[in-house]
């Protein structure tokens, strides 16, 4: 049995817990929180058997086995890397960190180690990317893509009043490119490898984070425009188009429906089963690596190319135009 503790006390902590009920041989330990009440009362809601305030002593705990981390973006470096020098498996949640160089750094601690490190990439282990990525090839040479996701925060009116929202506070490690942006950036990753030139510009927001983007990635003989937003909304379908039909794709975050159009006209349309938004695959994966001891090369290869979009195009947005 994997015992695991959790670290973040957000919507997603809870969602982790709920979805690791499904998952054979894990279990939750501890739920942390910096404040000892909070811990507690987190603790019950989400089954955990312990809590803990006390961030040092929960890693040094022989009670936890591993970590899931979803702190805000800024602090997953710092606790994943005291987690893994305490001997402990870690799944932190997307993005893993906010350098390529800093994942690639837990990726050696982990080595040194002997332990797992894993980004909670939700659609990288969603079997509608897998489909996505299997019927490609129905679609002859890959020529373009548009990749988007486009939802507005509940949070935005806050931002919008003065406040302080920690999701689009840049010294959190906030903003629309980090959250929502990373699904596109992740899944193109995972479809066609990493790009060789990446240019990106958006628009900023009271506070100064990234609201809403777009970006192309250009690879050889095939173009990638991304869109991504946390201020607007957007019903439109993600694209991939080849010289033999475009496939279209519901939602690039959670493909569900796919629907393939030939050059002839004639469609064919995949359904994928199961809901919508679950952590269980992802969740799943972490718990098989550490009960083989590792093998997470093509994972941490797909999380670093996807950071090193991030970077670029926020080197390029920041940079501004003429870069």
């Amino acid at each position: 049995m994997l015992r695991i503790a959790t670290i973040g006390t957000s919507w997603i902590t809870r969602q982790f817990a709920l979805d690791a009920g499904s998952v054979a041989g894990l279990t939750i330990a501890c739920a942390y929180s910096r404040d000892a009440g909070r811990a507690a009362e987190f603790a019950a809601e989400i089954g955990a058997a312990a809590a803990s305030a006390d961030l040092p002593g929960m890693l040094a705990s022989p009670e936890v086995d591993a970590v899931y981390i979803a702190s805000p973006n800024s602090a997953h470096f710092a606790q994943a890397l005291a987690a893994i020098e305490a001997g402990k498996h870690v799944l932190v949640e997307k993005p893993a960190t906010l350098t390529a160089a800093e994942f690639g750094e837990l990726c050696a601690a982990a080595t040194a180690h002997r332990v797992v490190v894993l980004e909670a990439m939700r659609t990288a282990y969603d079997p509608g990317l897998a489909l996505v990525a299997a019927v490609l090839g129905e679609l002859g040479v890959l020529r373009r893509a548009s990749l988007r996701y486009c939802q507005r925060s509940s949070r935005y009116d806050q931002v919008l009043a003065g406040d302080r929202v920690n999701i689009f506070d840049p010294a959190l490690g906030g903003g629309a490119l980090n959250d929502i942006g990373y699904y596109c950036a992740n899944a193109m990753v995972a479809l066609f490898g990493e790009p060789r030139h990446v240019v990106g510009r958006w628009v900023t927001v009271p506070g100064g984070s990234d609201g809403a983007g777009t970006a192309i990635a250009v690879y050889p003989g095939l173009v990638v425009d991304l869109g991504w937003s946390k201020i607007t909304a957007s019903s439109l379908a993600s694209e991939i188009e080849g010289e033999l039909g475009f496939l279209t794709i519901d939602r690039i975050h959670s493909p569900r429906v796919l629907r393939l159009t030939r050059l002839d006209g004639t469609t064919q349309t995949h359904e994928v089963p199961g809901p919508e938004f679950t952590l269980a695959h992802g969740i799943q994966r972490f718990v098989d690596l550490c009960r083989s001891g590792g093998g997470a090369g093509a994972d941490h290869a797909r999380t670093l190319g996807a950071l090193r979009v991030l970077e670029a195009i926020r080197a390029s947005a920041q940079a501004g135009p003429g870069s």
